[in-house]
């Protein structure tokens, strides 16, 4: 370990948050949109990257925090408070909790649509903040930050690919000295969600039920999702199930990967695969605290799915997600899709040797996909067969990489 720990982390971080976001695009945004939102899972350095990154590339601007009471006593007359500040972007942090800004907002870009003049950052994806106010379509673009990706972390000396898969890709959570300071940061901020997060964006309060609908999820993680098995497990409506659903994948909690279908004749599954759109959170909730529990526990196979998925959908911005199964034993983990075109048709093993089963064959076959990987936690990279090859995570996301970001 590094003698100077917290001083290494620390410089670490600084730069690797710099790095992370997209600093192109985010500029290009700001120059031509005149609000752009910065959105992701609570705590994963979407304020940082506020402060940090936005003050080289705009140096006049004022921040926000909508949680912070002093920020809010100066948001009791909005309107005159951002007019003082029109010739400077406004940085509004957490707006899920003023969603009445938005009108506000609206009315004031439509008066003058200089680029870069809002700034807005929410834990919230942008279906939910359009529930709750008014649309600024045509106005708004959208970076979404994800947990860290295994390709931001390659350089550095304190962690490695296991240590990602085990602690997740918050900052906070990667960071800590230990495995086991790690797991007390993730599970603060599970019950910090349960009590607080999630009533404020709508739900009942009630901690308690929420922790353990968290905990069901996670023993569904990889899985297909049954919506009526849940409600009788939990004892409520199948609605209120799905209520909560959405409003688990509205906060980036968690992800339905829905089917891939197409016009052939067989019977297709129909209903979304469920990932947790972070392993540190999963493995919190299935009490796994360390990476020789995570081996030996009957979840790993899933775990794993749950990782590469999203490594993946953290530098996709290509392909559509979906997954294939039929009833007849066809099954492929993950399709990256153009249209109806499967680009790459991907199986994901946890295994140093990985099989094709007959099913994946037989989707192959149906979807005529124009790559196939299998993606296992192997160092080297081989031909299967004469169409397949065998890929570790990190070779598969350096070809994503060079498709995303020439």
């Amino acid at each position: 370990m590094h003698e100077n720990y917290k001083e290494h982390v620390a410089i670490f971080m600084e730069e690797l948050e710099i790095n992370r976001l997209k600093f192109a695009e985010l500029e290009e945004l700001i120059a031509e949109f005149p609000v752009v939102g910065i959105i992701g899972a609570r705590q994963v350095g979407k304020t940082t990257l506020a402060k940090k990154l936005l003050g080289s590339l705009i140096k006049n601007y004022v921040y926000f925090d909508l949680e912070l009471p002093s920020d809010i006593a100066k948001l009791n007359e909005p309107e005159l408070l951002f007019r003082q500040y029109e010739d400077q972007t406004i940085i509004l942090d957490e707006i899920q909790f003023k969603p009445e800004l938005f009108a506000l907002i609206r009315a004031l870009v439509d008066e003058n649509r200089k680029p870069g003049r809002f700034i807005i950052l929410g834990s919230t994806s942008p279906e939910m903040l359009r529930k709750s106010s008014d649309s600024l379509a045509g106005r708004i673009s959208y970076i979404h930050l994800h947990p860290l990706n295994l390709l931001e972390i390659e350089t550095a000396n304190l962690y490695n690919m296991n240590t990602l898969w085990l602690r997740g890709g918050f900052p906070n959570s990667l960071d800590r000295k230990t495995d086991a300071k790690s797991m007390r940061w993730r599970q603060e901020f599970i019950n910090a969600y349960c009590q607080k997060d999630l009533p404020l964006l709508g739900l009942p309060i009630n901690p308690a039920f929420n922790l353990k609908l968290l905990q069901m999820l996670a023993n569904y993680n990889g899985q297909i999702l049954n919506v009526e098995q849940i409600s009788k497990s939990l004892g409520i409506a199948r609605a209120t199930t799905s209520k909560y659903l959405d409003y688990l994948e509205g906060a980036f909690i968690i992800r339905p990967i829905q089917p891939f279908y197409i016009n052939i004749s067989k019977r297709l599954v129909k209903s979304p695969k469920l990932y947790f759109t972070d392993t540190g959170l999963l493995h919190a909730l299935l009490g796994i605290n360390t990476f020789e529990q995570l081996l030996s526990n009957p979840s790993v196979g899933n775990s794993w799915e749950s990782f590469v998925f999203q490594q993946i959908i953290s530098l996709n911005q290509l392909y559509s997600v979906h997954y294939y199964r039929t009833h007849q034993g066809g099954e492929l983990d993950m399709l990256l899709v153009t249209g109806n075109q499967v680009e790459y048709a991907l199986e994901i093993k946890y295994s140093a040797s990985p099989k094709l089963s007959k099913g994946n064959y037989s989707s192959f076959d149906d979807l005529s996909p124009k790559n196939r990987y299998i993606i296992s936690p192997t160092n080297s990279s081989y031909l299967y067969d004469k169409e397949t090859r065998v890929v570790s995570l990190h070779s598969f996301l350096s070809i994503l990489k060079e498709l995303h970001y020439p």
